[in-house]
């Protein structure tokens, strides 16, 4: 589900096309010419977020931002920014209200892809808040937004809040305070191993709810360390898996 609408705004149309064809799916991506067709384009049907270039003809990007910050229904937006080095230091890092990262260039695409998923994700969490049948509470699929970035959003966003992960009869309670993973459940597993227990889940249930906070700590990682522990801990399993089959492998078959 694509419930994120970006803007990805840049002036060489190959890097446009680039960006366009790698962001597509994580979100639903529009692209932007120059400034000026992107300052068209968001009046007519603002996005969740802008990715836009700065240095580009006419209106660049940091006109463009400046002039969706005068307008009651595009204040809100928020943006990243590609640029040089010198040009975030010199010309866009005052602007801090609404920016969510300043990526310098040149940068990989997955890096870049990596960064705008955690935001995208953060959005997503939130449009699903806004959704909720229950105050406080939203519901989901795994499907929509998976375990790591479940907690890469509550961890961006700061949330307190009790996440329960259901998959084939199992049930996994979560318990985050300020975006700190404090606390987890998973049957007799508790602590960082029930976290890793759920990590492989990639299809089932899951709820959020805002009215519950940590009643103890069994976890003392940050939600980061805490994942990359748990990739970690999935790669060796996975190699431990694969070794074994090798090892248990069947008698040759005699002709």
């Amino acid at each position: 589900m694509k419930d994120v609408k970006v803007l990805i705004v840049d002036d060489n149309a190959l890097i446009l096309e680039l960006l366009m064809k790698n962001l597509e799916t994580i979100c639903e991506v529009r692209g932007a010419a120059d400034g000026a067709d992107a300052l068209l384009k968001i009046v007519d049907e603002p996005p969740d977020l802008v990715l836009c270039d700065y240095k580009m003809p006419g209106l660049d990007g940091r006109q463009l931002y400046e002039k969706l910050r005068v307008r009651e229904q595009t204040r809100h937006i928020p943006f990243i920014f590609l640029a040089s080095r010198t040009d975030i230091e010199e010309k866009l890092r005052p602007l801090v209200e609404g920016v969510e990262e300043f990526i310098p260039k040149p940068f990989f695409v997955k890096d870049l892809v990596r960064s705008a998923k955690k935001v995208v994700d953060r959005l997503q969490l939130e449009k699903l808040q806004t959704r909720a049948t229950r105050p406080g509470v939203i519901q989901g699929h795994l499907e929509e937004m998976g375990m790591m970035d479940l907690m890469q959003s509550l961890e961006m966003g700061q949330k307190s809040c009790r996440l329960t992960v259901r998959h084939a009869g199992e049930t996994c309670e979560m318990f985050f305070g300020a975006g700190q993973c404090k606390d987890a459940r998973l049957g007799s597993l508790e602590g960082e191993s029930a976290v890793f227990g759920t990590l492989r889940w990639t299809d089932g249930e899951f709820e959020i709810d805002f009215n519950v906070a940590p009643s103890r700590e069994t976890i003392t990682r940050s939600t980061t360390g805490l994942l990359m522990e748990g990739m970690q801990y999935l790669d060796e399993t996975a190699r431990d898996a694969a070794d074994t089959t090798v090892d248990s492998g069947t008698e040759p078959v005699a002709h």
